[in-house]
């Protein structure tokens, strides 16, 4: 673990081209997250510094825990979504709403606190806005709960789970919409923040204990969080220009995980930065809220 600030450490030094999506599993003590376009699932226990990796057929968007067990992830692909048995690399096939529009893939996406998977869609090819937002509940269904979508990120809920924050990181905002927990219903967006006329745009979020937003602003350098009522409260500058989401673990839920990503630096980008597309540990003093597993 090499140590940056009195802040930060770099605690996987890599390459991952479009790191992304980091989970903490509280049942193991262990970190995954991916390289979308590796394609690739990695796993990291603190404990003893070991990364496992399990390379994957197609584009990643986003993974999150099952209620299976250790190594169960359910994983959100170029065609739909998987189970992922990280132990023996197994893919299990799930559903696919988007067969009919092979230039989709899904992007970012979270369980939430009843047990349902959220994730979206986004045109690979073009940044058309022909991306969804799915719901997909624990007995299979799927349902499309908005779309007209560029490219979705920051799917995360307030520790209420009143509030449930989503980004379109191509039309440079976060929103907020109405969380109705018990039927999975969003209702009343509005505008929470919007970061036209900054470097970075909005990629993926998490939320603390105290119901602040935590973004990475993806070209932006910074990590930044943002008050219930979305104001800054603090940036955090990291020392590579593409932090892409962030997730709080440890045994105390007390330490900040952030992801980057090297794709389009060019070689004078990557000099300046010799830690793009690693892994970083953020001691930020608050402690986040533990990740809900899918119960499909």
């Amino acid at each position: 673990m090499s140590k940056l600030s009195p802040q930060i450490d770099c605690v996987i030094a890599g390459r991952n081209r479009l790191g992304e999506s980091p989970v903490w599993s509280v049942r193991e003590g262990k970190l995954y997250w991916v390289d979308s376009r590796g394609p690739a699932v990695f796993r990291w226990d603190p404990a003893t510094a070991a990364t496992e990796s399990v390379a994957m057929p197609q584009i990643i968007g986003s993974i999150g825990l099952r209620r299976k067990g250790a190594g169960q992830l359910v994983i959100a692909m170029q065609n739909g979504l998987h189970g992922l048995d990280f132990d023996t690399g197994a893919l299990t096939f799930l559903t696919d709403p988007e067969a009919d529009q092979p230039e989709n893939r899904f992007n970012d996406g979270r369980c939430d606190r009843h047990g349902r998977f959220w994730s979206g869609t986004m045109n690979d090819t073009r940044r058309d806005p022909t991306g969804a937002l799915y719901r997909f509940d624990g007995d299979g269904r799927c349902t499309k709960m908005r779309d007209d979508i560029i490219v979705p990120n920051s799917v995360c809920w307030s520790p209420d789970d009143t509030v449930m924050y989503f980004a379109d990181t191509y039309r440079e905002i976060i929103l907020t919409y109405r969380f109705h927990a018990d039927e999975g219903a969003i209702s009343d967006p509005r505008p929470f923040v919007e970061t036209r006329g900054q470097k970075g745009r909005p990629d993926g979020s998490t939320v603390d204990i105290e119901g602040f937003l935590w973004n990475a602003e993806f070209g932006g350098g910074r990590v930044v969080r943002y008050t219930p009522d979305g104001r800054i409260d603090r940036v955090i500058a990291m020392p590579v220009s593409q932090p892409s989401s962030c997730v709080f673990g440890g045994p105390d839920l007390d330490i900040l995980y952030v992801t980057s990503a090297t794709q389009r630096l060019t070689e004078a980008d990557l000099e300046a930065q010799p830690l793009a597309g690693s892994l970083f540990a953020v001691d930020v003093g608050v402690r986040g809220l533990p990740e809900p597993d899918y119960a499909g």
